[in-house]
């Protein structure tokens, strides 16, 4: 976006790309689907930026959601709207998106250089002068960086923008995982590994106040939990170093206390004389049986008939509240966003330009902003990238007129 916005702007533009193809994370977005922005409007998007929101009010002003719809139907990407507002192609496939935007680029004059750069260089004037990549030196006015962050780094995104920003000066936040799987303690996540739970309640308690909720689906895994629901929780929990977190999985989320002790007890009606363990197929998936059982301190192989209402509580409340603890957050590297990054009290919020290196720019997850999932962190990307490709191309404009 920003390679292509200069281009337009009538600026010569290089595009260093270290990967063979271009786009790699782009493509795998949404699960390859590529969910491109969400519909909505600028207080609903922001609201859905936990850091820094009121950096990206000139980047949306510049360049909105509906800029971003308007710009790829242009390039030839029919869109549709799902729920939560999640704009993806119709044809479901990212590889479209990262198709169109190449192509874009091209047909705008810019020329891609398969090289990994190594060195953002300045003068003796403090300003930037180009960059080196595989060994040599190429010069330039100005330069965007737009690596991205620390995340699937085998896409390319390996952190070095980071490295580049403090050799010149800039401040870089802490660095962690955002939108990532969860760890939890305890032996009964590796025991459900692989199991997939649909139209399930999530609730994250953060040092025991409720702190996030969700409806949909997750996954067990062999050190946690993860899944769309996981991810969405994960970007909320922001204190690791000094909060605990707590997880509560409603498994029946459409029926309250009383109307699923009704719709056990209509289970047990059929099953009189059955062994406990033996009574739950209909309400559970059979890997969560034994340890439901377990929890509800009921003797698997007591008959059902034998049951008391007591007992039936203790039930109930083991499937409305299903706790986990959390340890913490995987690596930074198998997160689809990485949270922290440039300061943006360093960055020009009207122009994306750097306050400390005349010439550098920034744009994307390389600056200290991310958002919830649902296309916010894709829609800053483009937005920013829109106000970096568009403001360096003015000024190299702008410091050529003076030259004359």
């Amino acid at each position: 976006m920003a390679a292509g916005t200069a281009a337009q702007q009538g600026a010569q533009v290089l595009l260093f790309e270290r990967n063979e193809k271009v786009g790699r994370k782009l493509a795998i977005t949404g699960k390859g689907r590529c969910n491109v922005t969400n519909n909505c409007d600028t207080q609903t998007f922001l609201s859905n930026i936990p850091q820094n929101p009121r950096f990206l009010y000139s980047a949306l002003g510049a360049f909105s959601v509906a800029d971003t719809m308007a710009f790829f139907e242009q390039l030839g990407v029919p869109l549709k709207t799902e729920r939560g507002s999640r704009v993806f192609p119709v044809s479901d496939r990212a590889r479209d998106v990262v198709d169109a935007l190449y192509h874009w680029v091209r047909r705008c004059g810019v020329t891609i250089i398969q090289a990994a750069v190594t060195e953002i260089c300045t003068g003796t004037d403090g300003a930037v002068c180009g960059v080196v990549a595989d060994g040599r030196m190429r010069r330039a006015d100005c330069v965007i960086a737009a690596t991205g962050g620390k995340s699937y780094p085998l896409t390319g995104s390996t952190g070095d923008g980071y490295l580049w920003a403090q050799q010149l000066g800039h401040t870089v936040t802490p660095l962690r995982a955002s939108l990532v799987p969860l760890e939890c303690t305890g032996k009964t996540c590796p025991r459900l590994q692989g199991l997939s739970l649909k139209n399930v309640r999530l609730t994250i308690f953060e040092n025991n106040k409720k702190l996030h909720e969700g409806f949909g689906e997750m996954l067990f895994t062999h050190f946690g939990i993860s899944g769309p629901l996981v991810l969405s929780a994960s970007s909320h929990m922001r204190a690791w170093d000094r909060a605990a977190y707590r997880a509560e999985i409603d498994l029946k989320p459409a029926l309250d206390e009383a109307t699923l002790d009704k719709r056990i007890l209509s289970d047990f009606s059929q099953q009189l004389n059955a062994d406990f363990h033996n009574s739950l197929g209909r309400l559970l998936p059979r890997k969560l049986i034994p340890i439901v059982v377990e929890r509800s301190g009921i003797d698997a192989h007591q008959k059902v008939h034998e049951i008391t209402k007591k007992q039936r509580r203790s039930l109930v409340r083991v499937c409305k509240h299903f706790e986990l603890d959390i340890s913490a957050p995987r690596p930074v590297e198998e997160a689809i966003v990485t949270s922290g990054g440039v300061s943006v009290r360093e960055i020009v919020p009207k122009t994306m330009a750097s306050k400390k290196v005349p010439g550098l720019f920034f744009a994307g997850e390389i600056i200290d902003v991310d958002g919830y999932t649902g296309g916010f962190n894709l829609q800053c990307a483009w937005s920013t990238g829109y106000l970096a490709g568009w403001n360096a191309a003015q000024s190299i404009e702008h410091t050529e007129g003076e030259t004359k």
